[in-house]
């Protein structure tokens, strides 16, 4: 059997992160946590603290803010905290250049999905609701997350999106 994928999307706070926990927690009793993001203070350092207490001791956690698909994930459940993230490390590591990047994306969630007997969890931002940046940075990264999410739930088996806590399928 092929990797089941379920992306989990929506905007910030919107209770993507504890939705998506909750799928890993029911489909394994030791799921893997690809943690994306880089901690860059205190602040930061703090939240990453309480969401691994939150996850507890069964979680294996694997530091993946460019490579995710270096991690073997056959036969597990693997949850990619998150896509947004990446896009974000990704973008910054092929110095701006949106195509390479996006190219280095679907490489990433390629060599994961063709993991056999797994279930990958993929959370992401919905980025596409607000105004138009006056940011050229900005818009370059929006148009690289819209892309790349869009890749991911053309080939997800399940896609969720997140209002209020509230999950709503909407493939699947």
């Amino acid at each position: 059997m092929k990797c089941k994928i379920i992306l989990v999307t929506g905007g910030q706070r919107s209770g993507k992160s504890t939705y998506a926990e909750k799928l890993a927690r029911e489909n394994s009793d030791s799921p893997i946590y690809l943690a994306t993001s880089h901690v860059w203070d205190a602040e930061m350092e703090a939240r990453v603290k309480k969401h691994r207490e939150y996850r507890g001791p069964n979680w294996t956690t694997v530091e993946a803010q460019l490579n995710p698909a270096d991690t073997d994930i056959a036969g597990r459940t693997a949850l990619l905290e998150c896509m947004t993230m990446l896009c974000t490390n990704m973008l910054f590591d092929c110095q701006e250049d949106a195509d390479k990047a996006y190219e280095q994306l679907q490489s990433q969630i390629d060599r994961l999905a063709a993991s056999k007997d797994s279930t990958l969890i993929i959370v992401s931002n919905e980025v596409g609701m607000g105004g138009t940046s006056p940011n050229p940075l900005q818009r370059k990264f929006l148009d690289l997350q819209g892309k790349i999410n869009q890749y991911v739930a053309s080939i997800a088996s399940e896609v969720y999106f997140m209002v209020s806590g509230i999950p709503l399928k909407i493939k699947g």
